[in-house]
């Protein structure tokens, strides 16, 4: 296979990774402006491609109308989640009736959401672009093939349980869904990165470092998902103010705050063994740059009144240093140079 052609794949594989980090990003501002259902509707936004910029432009009916529309989607949703057999989780959804309430229009929550889908837009098209022009190299190197194929039914698959989490109201354990859908992509193109970054130097390690990759990132999976516990508690907090919702939260921030130490131990014996080598050091200095920021920005939300500009900073670190975490383990497999980190 022509090294042009793997060398072009390779940088459409990371600039849809950095699109699909902004993404993130752009989820976490959604999400800390409280924009999630700035759009009762999806793929349209209140029922057009161009959202409306003021009250009078809907119907006074509104309300009605589109609980009416998430209603049905609901209730298809609601069969798949029988014929899967989460009886108990279909049932909640089913019964529960403040799922259908609607939110008074906010122009600025609507058109921070809609921004949110046009970006998700751009994504798709980059992805199916990827896919296209990962055909060339469907005998050469057909795990890119595959995967490629594996991202674009992944983004359809995230894309159908978006208008899921919009349907439902935002509700929790979809949110954690989505997100985790998000960094199963990223794994996905990483992976992409990897395989078609055959012009660069990788380096050889000894097992039990390779491993002790797959173990930081499990870790950090951990913590990922302890951090959606957290924002969940926040979510049943009512009539509490933001500069007090630490102070409200119960175990699940007790937890996510202790974790942080595992996680900060566990890279920094990581680090250790991999700074020795010389052609790790860029990467190296990268992850631990990222777990520091990481660990900053949560003492900051902690500390600081969860301000809501650290959301998606927060966020999108967890997000970036898995990806940086996963290049990390691909890059150590096999490569050009042999340099071996006992």
């Amino acid at each position: 296979m022509n090294a042009t052609a793997t060398k072009g794949f390779f940088k459409l594989s990371l600039t849809t990774l950095v699109a699909v980090y902004f993404l993130i990003a752009v989820g976490g501002i959604v999400r800390a402006t409280g924009s999630g259902m700035g759009c009762p509707d999806w793929p349209k936004c209140f029922g057009s491609w161009v959202p409306p910029t003021s009250v009078e432009q809907l119907p006074d009916n509104y309300k009605e109308s589109y609980a009416q529309y998430r209603d049905k989607k609901n209730q298809k949703f609601v069969r798949i989640l029988h014929a899967v057999g989460m009886h108990e989780t279909a049932d909640q959804i089913s019964t529960d009736k403040s799922i259908l309430v609607e939110a008074d229009f906010n122009p600025t929550k609507t058109w921070i959401e809609y921004l949110n889908r046009i970006v998700g837009v751009i994504i798709g098209l980059l992805i199916v672009i990827l896919f296209l022009r990962s055909l060339q190299f469907r005998k050469a190197i057909p795990s890119i093939f595959w995967l490629s194929l594996a991202t674009l039914i992944a983004v359809l698959i995230q894309g159908w349980f978006g208008s899921i989490v919009v349907s439902t109201n935002l509700t929790q354990w979809t949110i954690t869904v989505h997100m985790f859908l998000a960094m199963l992509i990223v794994a996905i193109l990483v992976y992409l990165a990897s395989v078609s970054a055959n012009h660069l130097a990788t380096i050889q390690v000894a097992p039990s470092v390779k491993w002790w990759v797959v173990l930081c990132a499990g870790l950090l999976l951990t913590q990922t998902f302890f951090g959606t516990q957290v924002r969940e508690g926040i979510d049943r907090l009512v009539g509490v103010t933001r500069d007090t919702w630490i102070a409200s939260l119960g175990m699940e921030f007790i937890i996510h705050r202790s974790f942080s130490w595992v996680i900060v131990l566990a890279h920094g014996y990581l680090l250790w063994k991999l700074y020795k080598t010389s052609s790790a050091k860029a990467l190296t200095t990268t992850l631990m740059v990222l777990i520091l920021a990481s660990v900053f920005s949560g003492v900051g939300m902690a500390y600081g009144g969860v301000p809501p500009f650290l959301q998606p900073v927060h966020l999108t670190l967890a997000t970036v240093t898995f990806g940086v975490q996963l290049y990390l383990f691909f890059g150590l497999n096999s490569g050009n140079k042999t340099v071996l980190v006992s």
